[in-house]
């Protein structure tokens, strides 16, 4: 797998999001910006990409998700 692949997986199952994808071995890092996010704790937050990316981390294809999840206005607060 590589990032766009990833990426693409993201986009299909969450569409109205932008994503970032990187990945330094088995290792990947995941920025997602939505308004889906608003109103949802942290951990349905991640739920939501975990659900997207299930089958490749069942596989084994991807093996450590690191995430940061935000709505745009959180987004907009951080830069």
């Amino acid at each position: 797998m590589n990032p766009e692949d990833v990426k693409a997986l993201l986009k299909s199952a969450i569409p109205d999001c932008q994503f970032e994808v990187a990945s330094e071995g088995g290792h990947w890092n995941i920025t997602a910006i939505g308004e889906v996010f608003d109103g949802k704790r942290a951990v349905q937050r991640q739920q939501l990409i975990y659900a997207a990316l299930n089958s490749e981390i069942s596989s084994g294809a991807m093996h450590a998700v690191n995430m940061k999840i935000f709505t745009p206005s959180e987004w907009q607060a951080k830069a």
